[in-house]
This record gives C-alpha cells, structure tokens and sequence, in this order.
C-alpha cells in the first residue's frame, strides 16, 4: 500500500529519522511508540505528503486515499453537526448535485432526438450507478450510527457546529474521517477530548476498519486493542514489531536485553582502544597506530539506551497530617454558568482512604466539581464542607495558566518545596525526566507533556493528605504516565482523580462518580465493572436515540401538506396524537428509571455481600428501594391511562 525506502529528514544538521525503511500493506493497523519529540507526528505528516522535504521515497501504491486527522481543525461556521458530517461525501454530493442539474435539464429540454440529449441520458445512467455502487442513498444510517457512536445525541443533530467546544468539534472531524472509508487512515492522538465510553466505541470500529491504520496514542490498552504492528521510534530509527502493544512490551524486553549486552561489550571495546591511545600516543614509533585508532574510534556508532523501568524512580507524595475521617459531604450541589445548568442536586460523602474516579462526557462538570472542591470556583448552588484537617493538592487542567512563564523549570520546582523538601528538587526533577540543561528552560517554552510532568512535580514538594487531579495525563508518554501512575499507587491519603484513561485508573481508583445529564451517579466498583455497565447502557440509549430518530424521519415522510396545515392549526387530532406521545415518551423514562434503581440496587447487594455496610450505605439501599417501588406505581398508572 505504501512503501518507505531511506527515509531520513535532518533540521540544522540534526537527524530525526536516518535510512529508515518500512512497508504498510491493507492489513496492517500500526501503533507507532516512542517519547515525546521522537518523531510520531513528523512521520504521519510524511506519510500524508504534508512534508515534502526528505531524504529516500514515500511511494504509495496506486491512488490509495489517505484520511488524515490532525490536531488543528478549520469549520465553516453556520452549518449543522449533520451538515457538517455530510462534507465527508465530497465527491458523493458533487455527483448528487450534478444528477440535480442533469434531470433538470433533461425535464425542461425538447431537443429530443439531439445528440446532446442523448448524452445527458447516458451521464444520468452513470451518475446512478455510481451513486448506487457506493451506497450513496443509505448514508444517513451510516452518519447516524457513527455520530452517536461517537457521544452525540439525535437532538444534537440540527444544533449549529459554531455552540459546540474544540473537543466536540474534533468528534465531528473523526465522524467525517471515519465515514469517508479511505485506504489509509492516519490518526494523531484520536481518543483525546473522547470520554470512555466513546474510546471504547472507536476502539472496536477500528478492529473492524476495512484498511490500513497508522495511529499515534499514548493510551496502552486502545493500542493493544486496534493495533496488530508496533513502530518503536528511537534513535533516529524505526523498530518494526509485528505485533500489538502488549506483546511488544515482551519482544522489546528481549531485544532490550540483547542491547545491553551489546553496549557492555562495545563499552569494554572502547575503553580498551582509549586505553591505547593514552598509552601510544606519547610513543615516537607508536603514535601512527595511535591516530588511526582514534580514526576508528571515530567511526563508531555508539549505542544508546534510555532508563525505561519507572520502578528505580523512588518518587512518592509527602503525606501531611491525618485528616478526620470525613473528606468532603455535599448536599443538593449545583452550578449553573448563566442559563446553562451544568448540574443539580448532587449528594455525596467522601470518606479519608477513598479513590474516586469521575467519569462522563466533557461538558458534564467533572472539572467543575473538581474547581468548587479545590477552592478554585466559589460560586454555586446548595451546600458542601470541608473536613478536619484536609490539606487538599490541585492538579488543574490549564497549566499553561498555573506556571510562571518566566520561571525555570529549577526556579519553579524550588519556589514550590518547602524546606524539607528543597534538597530533594533536582531528583525530582530528574525522576521526572527534566535533566541536564532541560532544569535551565523557561517554562513558556515547554511543550504540553513538559508542562504536565513539572505541575506533577512541584504537587510531589509539598505535603498533602488529599489530591484532585483533573486530567493528569494529558500530553503525557507512556512512560510519564507510569511514573506518575507509581508515585499515584504509593500516595495513602484520598484521591479524586478525572480522566478517560481505562489503564491509568485500573487499580488506582475503586469507586466511580458519574457525571451524565446533569446529574451525578456513585458507582460502587472499578473502572473495568464501570464499563461494563456502561456498555449495556449505551446500547439502550442509542437505541432510545435510533427510536427518536426514527420517529422524526417518519413525521417527515408521513406529513402530507394538508396535515402540515392541520399541525400549524393546532387540529383537535394532532393535540391527541401529541398527548399519545407524551405519555410514550413518559413511559420509557420511567422504564429507564426503573433499570437504573435496579441496576444500583444490585450493586449495593453485591457490595453488601463483600464488606459490612455502613448506616449511610443502609439508609441508602432503603431509600433506592422505596423510590424504586414509587417509579413502579407511576409507570402502572401511566401504562392504563394510555392504554384508555
């Protein structure tokens, strides 16, 4: 499909890639690895022809067609989210519109018997057979299914793409990419600005994507999961696994191995030959030999290995003091911006010990929660305290605007340490991948991922008991995150962590708050039980939504003109048909009710059965029950009203 031969691209003398040489067939899906700055985005850049200026070929077999999907997006204003889809069919509406053009003119001429006429019949049979031969009058099932795939509601469909933030306007971007079915998909960093549940969509549409994939992620277990090849970039080189993530973890273990032995070797060789050089060089007779070693001493080609086990960083949070046994309590909690009711009604109790993961789709108030509890937002509605003696550490999403930009990353990290900590700052530093001259950089120049690793620095020099972490992996290489994912495990206070990251929070976190429609949900279990509830719920709703859809496509079709006069009227008939409705839709609420009662009540039972309740979990497991048993009543009212 495309094929790589020598590939080498240089800045000021520095290579990034030197004779590097690969092939991609249809089959392959490939994950491509490495730290940060190593080269993963330059590569899909070259292979997309976006960067002409290197060494050796790209040659790409045939007229493949390559979707790209890029950090950076351009929108036209003013279009809908379907609209805006439907630009992924480019060459599809320009045959609709020239079929449009066609009939109209075939229904308007009378030159019948003309040559020209008869060539308009023949680019009519064209164009409907090539718009039936790609499908073209089934794609709005296709949009569908994708843009709800992707987290989008059937509501969303007709609001204008200018209301929705970058991360939603990115899903659409991935909804046209995804749709278009290119040869040769290309993806940077694709499950960022996704929550979980869409992760896990797009993770299973990619294992059934009729193509090739070269992906960047720095999610472990979406890597394991779509890619069946690994490119290790290192060392100006790429190390071709024809395998998934995990088992590359294995032969890279190996190979590793081998290297080491390989370097102990070259190392004892060079030291010999600079041993002899020391030794010649001084000698008359000898001096020759000496600079033709140094000649070849030159030549060498040094092996190089990074320190990749996290395990020799003995990083971990200072603890404070004991708090009390009561972190944080909430009652009927709420926050609106203006009209727009983020949620209401949130209850919880934060116990000293808990590891909270909250969950949900952006826009929520997951970071919302994690600013009020911090003491950042103090604006909102309803009540919530603060325990005894919680001394709380923030990690906030928007470093850009936490840091001094005019510090070093040193002045910075020592302007956060307290006394006792101070002398511990360069290792920290170190441990956090910041060595050499990098402690010397001002921290406007950091990249993204630099800027995270020094925040979760600086958390790590001053004590606290209890820590909020609002997307701590962002920007973050694997390797990063396993540092902090250590430090994270090692921490004994309480911890609040947000992020759509499944491998980060296995066995860091043991409870979940959901955050979905306004309200907020306590999940009693992990993140993998989470997901699997998760997942049959989104099969219901998209369902519901499908249901939706369906009803608003068949009103379409079904509405005859004079019955669109009878609804501006507000007939007698329509007002009974819209009552039927009502209560329809009354009806599946209420059912939707009664699945989530019961899906908590299980969960409190399974609960019960592994630890002894609380009087909270209790009167909890009281209360869900009597509401349970309340929705039932009203769902059999409801039920003979419409049945009357």
């Amino acid at each position: 499909m495309i094929s790589v031969q020598g590939l080498g691209l240089h800045h000021a003398g520095n290579y990034l890639f030197r004779d590097t040489n690969f092939t991609i067939k249809k089959s392959d899906k490939v994950g491509l690895v490495g730290k940060n700055g190593a080269g993963k985005s330059t590569l899909l850049k070259i292979l997309s022809n976006e960067i002409n200026f290197f060494e050796g070929s790209v040659v790409p077999d045939g007229n493949i067609t390559i979707g790209f999907l890029k950090q950076d997006l351009e929108f036209v204003k003013g279009r809908t989210v379907w609209n805006e889809t439907l630009q992924a069919f480019e060459q599809i509406n320009a045959w609709k519109t020239e079929l449009e053009d066609v009939n109209h003119q075939l229904a308007t001429r009378t030159d019948y018997e003309s040559d020209a006429y008869s060539n308009l019949i023949h680019r009519m049979t064209d164009l409907n057979d090539l718009l039936h031969h790609h499908d073209a009058y089934n794609l709005e099932g296709d949009v569908e299914k994708v843009l709800l795939g992707l987290g989008f509601k059937a509501d969303d469909f007709d609001r204008i793409t200018d209301e929705f933030s970058g991360g939603w306007r990115m899903r659409i971007e991935l909804a046209k990419l995804l749709l278009q079915q290119n040869d040769l998909l290309l993806l940077d960093e694709p499950t960022n600005h996704l929550d979980m549940e869409s992760i896990v969509w797009l993770e299973n549409f990619l294992k059934d994507y009729n193509g090739a994939i070269v992906l960047v992620s720095h999610d472990k277990q979406f890597m394991t999961s779509v890619c069946n090849r690994t490119f290790d970039i290192n060392n100006k080189k790429v190390d071709d696994y024809k395998a998934n993530y995990t088992k590359y973890l294995e032969l890279r273990k190996e190979r590793r191995e081998k290297l080491e032995q390989a370097k102990k070797n070259q190392d004892a060789e060079i030291k010999q030959m600079e041993d002899n050089i020391n030794r010649f060089r001084a000698s008359a007779t000898k001096a020759s030999f000496a600079q033709s070693l140094i000649k070849k001493l030159d030549k060498i080609e040094r092996i190089e290995m990074d320190n990749e086990d996290v395990s020799k960083f003995n990083i971990r949070f200072v603890q404070s003091q004991v708090p009390g046994k009561v972190i944080f309590e909430a009652e009927n909690l709420g926050k609106a911006y203006g009209q727009k009711q983020i949620f209401d009604g949130v209850n919880f109790f934060i116990e000293r010990g808990d590891r909270i993961a909250l969950l949900g789709q952006n826009g929520q108030g997951k970071t919302t929660l994690a600013k009020i509890l911090s003491g950042e937002l103090r604006e909102y509605s309803g009540d919530w305290k603060l325990g005894h003696n919680v001394n709380i550490g923030y990690f906030a999403q928007n470093q850009e605007e936490v840091l001094n930009g005019e510090n070093t990353v040193l002045q910075e990290a020592e302007d956060a340490a307290t006394e006792e900590t101070r002398p511990r700052v360069r290792d920290l530093l170190g441990s956090f991948l910041f060595v050499g001259d990098d402690v010397q950089k001002k921290t406007k120049v950091l990249s993204g991922g630099e800027r995270n690793r020094l925040a979760l620095c600086k958390l790590l020099l001053r004590p606290f008991n209890t820590l909020i972490m609002d997307e701590p992996t962002n920007h973050l290489d694997i390797q990063s995150k396993e540092i902090i994912k250590l430090a994270l495990n090692k921490f004994e206070g309480t911890l609040i962590v947000i992020s759509h990251d499944r491998e980060f929070l296995q066995g860091l976190a043991d409870k979940i708050f959901e955050f979905r429609d306004g309200h907020m949900k306590e999940f009693l279990g992990n993140v993998d039980e989470y997901l699997e509830y998760r997942q049959k719920e989104s099969i219901r709703e998209i369902s519901i939504e499908k249901s939706k859809l369906e009803i608003k496509h068949q009103s379409k079709t079904d509405t005859k003109p004079e019955e669109k006069q009878e609804v501006t009227n507000n007939s007698k008939s329509d007002f009974v048909s819209k009552e039927q409705k009502s209560q329809l839709n009354k009806l599946k609420k209420l059912e939707d009710k009664i699945a989530e009662y019961e899906v908590e009540i299980a969960q409190l039972e399974t609960f019960f059965t592994k630890t002894n309740p609380t009087d909270n979990d209790l009167q909890k497991y009281n209360s869900l029950k009597n509401e349970l048993e309340q929705v039932m009543q009203e769902w059999e009212t409801t039920s003979i009203a419409l049945e009357n």
